[in-house]
């Protein structure tokens, strides 16, 4: 019997829709099967409503700043339930923007629970329709776009209960406001939350396991942002092994030991945001003889995994743990599987962390570069002696730059400041386009913007820096 779909995409995640969307595009009969809600995690749950929730910490947080500039106002005060349901509202109008784009490229969408069976050029995937019974699908190819779920550590009590210990959803959407939180991880997640709470004058401490906060930064950055976090009142733990999470009605109790001391927090909630885990089990990957390797489907450099006609993108497949690592997966597979000639997979990702101050990095860190004994030439610019930053009261922060000595490619670029999200892509296209300080040295950036600090902290890099 001939396939019913060429592509049968299984969940609607960013890399999931955005795989489906291109493969229609391409010509492909296309299907997509989602269990919970259009969007996946980031638009539901994770990347877009955290940044609503973080807007508007953001916008509280600047009216005790007014004075700066020449403003007053009196009587400044939050409603946490609308915070909430604002975010929640953005959520929703982004769901709904994905269902249109099904619609619109004409992608059957399935609701319900898929499971891998094995088939002949692909895996059958049959599906337990939400509205009840179910529903055998063939197609010529089959894309795990599953993505990822908080993980959990019930052995210490660390395990999410929607009361007092809480994940990321938990924290998204709660049913009160807290007055003290302890955050169990420093990556972006805990960072993210800690930093929403504590805008809105929540006590927060972080526990970190390693003897710096977000580890996975380069080390400049990482102590700079902890300087401007305990500045704002955040407070941190470092070097601290969890070795207990207990709970009572009153609020929850963190064991520790630092330094081979137990120390014990107490606070009304703990956030959990030790790492994720890989929606593969319950599947059928077992049964398919699918590779795995440490938790996630292994694949080869177009996606494909060892099992004939399946393929697996974004978190599912590993690290970066990121929705537009997920995007760009998913997009690469698509033309893969159309036939359609793109270059290979890997590209340099970006990482950015929505705090304040905001995080962001792409390529190698300095530590990974001495590791690897290369010889490299380092730029740094202070976001407090440029222009733009001075006029607009954003000066925390800088801008470093890490270049190959010997060839003059940038190989590694980070940032901290306000805004700097926004600005990490230009080094991601310098990245990708394999440029030298000398095509960066000649680009002419606009003025006045925060921006001329990338072209300050390259030109620092080999001893032409003009405004320090």
């Amino acid at each position: 019997m001939a396939a019913e779909f060429d592509l049968v995409v299984i969940g609607s995640g960013p890399g999931g829709y955005v795989a489906a969307i291109r493969a229609s595009q391409l010509g492909l009969k296309v299907a997509i099967v989602e269990r919970e809600n259009l969007g996946g995690i980031c638009l539901n749950w994770g990347c877009i409503p955290t940044k609503a929730l973080l807007k508007s910490g953001e916008k509280f947080e600047s009216l005790s700043h007014l004075k700066e500039y020449g403003l007053s106002a009196s009587g400044a005060s939050f409603d946490f339930d609308a915070i909430i349901q604002r975010s929640r509202g953005v959520a929703k109008q982004l769901n709904q923007g994905v269902g249109f784009l099904m619609k619109k490229n004409k992608i059957e969408v399935i609701e319900g629970s898929a499971k891998l069976e094995k088939g002949a050029a692909s895996p059958k995937v049959v599906v337990a329709l939400k509205a009840g019974g179910s529903r055998a699908l063939e197609a010529k190819s089959v894309m795990l776009a599953v993505g990822a779920r908080a993980r959990a550590l019930p052995q210490i009590g660390l395990e999410a209960d929607g009361d007092r210990i809480w994940a990321y959803r938990e924290a998204m959407a709660p049913k009160f406001m807290p007055k003290s939180i302890v955050v169990i991880g420093s990556g972006a997640i805990g960072i993210e939350f800690g930093s929403f709470y504590r805008a809105l004058g929540c006590d927060v401490t972080v526990v970190e396991a390693v003897d710096r906060i977000m580890p996975v930064e380069d080390e400049e950055v990482s102590k700079a942002a902890q300087k401007s976090f305990e500045k704002r009142g955040m407070k941190f733990k470092l070097g601290a092994k969890v070795t207990k999470v207990s709970k009572d009605a009153k609020g929850v109790k963190v064991a520790v030991e630092i330094g081979g001391k137990a120390e014990t927090l107490e606070a009304e909630v703990c956030i959990s945001a030790v790492g994720i885990t890989a929606n593969t089990d319950g599947i059928g990957l077992e049964e398919l003889g699918l590779e795995m390797d440490r938790g996630h489907v292994k694949i080869d450099s177009h996606c494909q995994t060892n099992v004939k006609g399946l393929y697996a993108i974004g978190d599912c497949a590993g690290a970066p743990w990121l929705a537009h690592k997920a995007s760009h997966e998913g997009i690469h597979a698509a033309e893969h599987i159309a036939g359609y000639k793109t270059p290979n997979v890997h590209s340099p990702i970006a990482g950015c962390t929505y705090a304040q101050p905001q995080v962001a990095s792409v390529g190698v860190t300095e530590q990974a570069a001495r590791a690897e004994k290369r010889e490299v030439k380092i730029g740094r610019f202070l976001f407090r002696v440029n222009g733009k930053a001075i006029a607009s009261g954003d000066t925390d922060g800088f801008v470093k730059v890490i270049f190959d000595a010997k060839t003059g490619a940038l190989i590694g670029a980070h940032m901290i400041g306000h805004e700097v999200t926004e600005m990490i892509q230009g080094y991601v296209t310098a990245i990708t386009m394999e440029a030298t300080e000398e095509d960066i040295h000649g680009i002419v950036y606009p003025h006045p913007t925060m921006s001329e600090a990338m072209h300050e902290a390259a030109l620092d890099a080999y001893g032409r820096v003009i405004h320090i």
